[in-house]
C-alpha cells in the first residue's frame, strides 16, 4: 500500500471534527523508514502533513498564522492537501497595517480562492508600545501584543506557524510542538524533547502550543516545493532593477537585497552560492544581537 493510500485509510470520521487520523487501523512501517524511501520534497510534505493532522486531532481550537509570506503560503497549501482541499481551521492575520500593497492584494485574492476562514485582527496603536525600543523591535513588540489580543479573543489552544530552523539562530532552538506560557512567552531553557516523531501535543493549562510543521524545511526547499506545486507567490520576491525581497514584513522595516533572480529557477541557483542571510533585509535582525530571542521569549513568532 502506498503512503498516500495508508494515510487515507488511517482516517476516521469523528463527530464535529470530520476526518482525523485513526491510530492503529492500518499497520505500517515507521515513519522514518517511509520518508527515507521517498523523494526529498515528497518526504518533507508527508512529514508536514503528519504534523498538521496530529495537531488537528489533538487540539480543540486551532488556527494557522498567515503572514502572507512564502513560508506561510506553503503552510496554507500543505493544510489544504492534508484535509482534502479545505483548511478546517481559521487563517489568522495579525495586521500591522504596514504591509506592502502587493501583500494585501494577495491576501484578499487567495483567501477567497482557497475558501479560507480568514480572521484579520489589528495590532494595537504603536503609541501603546514601549517607545524606548529600537524601531524594528518596537514594531515586533506591537505585533506580539496584537497576537496576544487575538489569542484572548478567540481562545485558541494551538497556533500553526510557518517558521524554519535555518532562517534564524533563535528559531533553530525551537520544537515542532512548542509550549507557551500563560502570557504567550517562550522558555528557551525548557523545551520538551522530540524523539522518533513523538510529540507532546497537550497545551499547558491556561496556555497554548505553537505548532511548526515546516521547521525542518530550508529556504531552498520552500522555493523548490513552490515551483513544483505551482503555489502563487507575491511578485516582490522576484528581482526588478537588480533588487528583490528575500523576506517580507512591514514596509518601513523591510528592505530588498541585491539580486538578478527574476524567476524561481534563478532564485534556486542564487541560493546555491549566496553568502547573504535570508533575513538580511529585515531591520530587526540588525538592531541588537539578542533582539530576536528576547522578543520570541515574550511571545513573538
Amino acid at each position: 500500500m502506498t503512503l498516500a493510500a495508508r494515510e487515507t485509510a488511517a482516517l476516521a470520521l469523528v463527530p464535529d471534527r470530520g476526518l482525523v487520523p485513526a491510530r492503529g487501523l492500518v499497520p505500517e512501517p515507521p515513519l522514518e523508514d517511509q520518508l527515507r524511501a521517498m523523494d526529498h520534497l515528497d518526504a518533507l510534505e508527508a512529514q508536514s502533513i503528519y504534523i498538521l493532522r496530529e495537531a488537528f486531532a489533538r487540539l480543540k481550537k486551532l488556527a494557522l498564522l498567515w503572514s502572507l509570506g512564502k513560508d506561510s503560503n506553503v503552510m496554507i497549501w500543505l493544510a489544504r492537501k492534508a484535509f482534502f482541499g479545505r483548511v478546517p481551521f481559521p487563517a489568522l492575520h495579525v495586521d500591522t497595517g504596514k504591509k506592502f500593497p502587493e501583500m494585501y492584494a494577495f491576501r484578499d485574492t487567495y483567501a477567497k480562492e482557497w475558501d479560507l476562514d480568514l480572521r484579520v485582527d489589528p495590532c494595537p496603536p504603536i503609541d501603546s508600545v514601549d517607545p524606548t525600543l529600537p524601531p524594528a523591535a518596537r514594531s515586533a513588540a506591537r505585533k506580539t501584543e496584537g497576537l496576544k489580543l487575538a489569542l484572548a479573543k478567540y481562545g485558541f489552544d494551538g497556533l500553526i506557524a510557518g517558521i524554519r530552523r535555518d532562517e534564524e539562530a533563535t528559531r533553530a532552538k525551537e520544537r515542532v510542538f512548542s509550549p507557551r506560557g500563560t502570557e504567550g512567552g517562550w522558555d528557551v531553557r525548557d523545551q520538551p524533547p522530540e524523539f522518533w516523531d513523538q510529540f507532546n501535543a497537550s497545551p499547558p493549562p491556561g496556555a497554548h502550543l505553537r505548532i511548526h510543521p515546516i521547521l525542518h524545511w530550508t529556504e531552498a526547499d520552500i522555493w523548490a516545493y513552490t515551483k513544483r506545486e505551482g503555489i502563487p507567490i507575491i511578485p516582490l520576491y522576484l528581482a526588478q532593477d537588480g533588487k528583490r525581497y528575500r523576506s517580507l514584513g512591514d514596509q518601513d522595516i523591510t528592505f530588498p537585497v541585491d539580486s538578478n533572480a527574476a524567476s524561481i529557477d534563478e532564485i534556486l541557483l542564487e541560493l546555491e552560492t549566496t553568502k547573504v542571510p535570508e533575513r538580511a533585509g529585515r531591520a530587526l535582525d540588525h538592531e541588537t544581537e539578542d533582539a530576536f530571542e528576547r522578543l520570541r521569549v515574550a511571545g513573538y513568532l
